[in-house]
This record gives structure tokens, sequence and C-alpha cells, in this order.
């Protein structure tokens, strides 16, 4: 069965959303097997748990558990955001294949390294996680300073 990416993308909004909700920083993020199986969802979770490195997609391995590379390797890592370095460092620890992004205007994280990896990276340009992203820097800019370590 074919990636379905709206389905992925879809998961990592309403993930994001639960973050700002939560009073963080709203970046969501879902792993995807290749049979359309959701192994793990998250979300940025620093401001609630007083986290330097818990980030959507780091906080989306963590809730997908233990999980062998043989598993991973047919996944699509969906994140709201741009992943940054530690993130897409973790993509390609995993070794994740195809990430999938819902845009990277507000940040511009590690994907020339994707690139060098042979990692299929496609950017949606998803309106909804960049208008999200724009309200969250204009009433917490302080928080979103310190996520992308300015």
């Amino acid at each position: 069965m074919p990636f379905d990416d709206k389905k992925g993308m879809q998961i990592a909004y309403e993930e994001a959303l639960e973050g700002y909700k939560q009073g963080g920083i709203p970046i969501g993020a879902c792993l995807i097997h290749e049979d359309g199986r959701v192994v793990g969802r998250g979300h940025n979770m620093r401001v609630q748990k007083d986290s330097m490195t818990l980030h959507a997609e780091i906080s989306c391995f963590e809730n997908s558990g233990r999980l062998p590379a043989s598993l991973t390797k047919k996944c699509t890592l969906y994140s709201t955001l741009s992943p940054c370095t530690m993130c897409t460092g973790s993509a390609l620890l995993f070794k994740i294949p195809r990430v999938v992004i819902g845009e990277n205007e507000t940040y511009m994280g590690g994907e020339d390294w994707l690139a060098k990896h042979d990692v299929e990276l496609i950017n949606v340009k998803d309106n909804r996680c960049k208008d999200l992203m724009d309200k969250f820097i204009k009433e917490h800019p302080e928080i979103w300073n310190e996520d992308i370590g300015e």
C-alpha cells in the first residue's frame, strides 16, 4: 500500500494542536509504516516536561517503543516542521528512508543532511502548520528562540 501523506500530516498536525493546547511548542510528528500502521506519534514536550531534547520527532520515537531498523526502514516520518539536526540525526540513525514535513519557512532544519543520505524529503507546504507556528511565535518568542538554540 502506498504511503498516505495526507493521513500522516493530519496526525502530525493533530499532535501539534495538542501541544499548543498544553501550552507547549506546536510541533507534531508521527511515524507510519508502509503498511499504513501508525507506529508512533508525539508532539514537542520541551515546555511541558521541562526538557532540553523532547522535540516532536523525539517524542514520537519515544512513544513508538523499542523498534528494530528492519521496521523503521519501512516507515515515513511526518513532522509539521522541518526537523532540526538532532531530530534529523535520529531519523538517520533509525534508517528512516522518507520524511514528509508540513513546512520549512519558519525553520529550515537538516534537510541537506537528509538529502546527502538519500532520504526522500517531501515538503507539503501545509498552511495550517505555518499559521500555528506563526501564532505561537508571536505569543511566545522567547520559548521559540530557546527551542531553536538562540
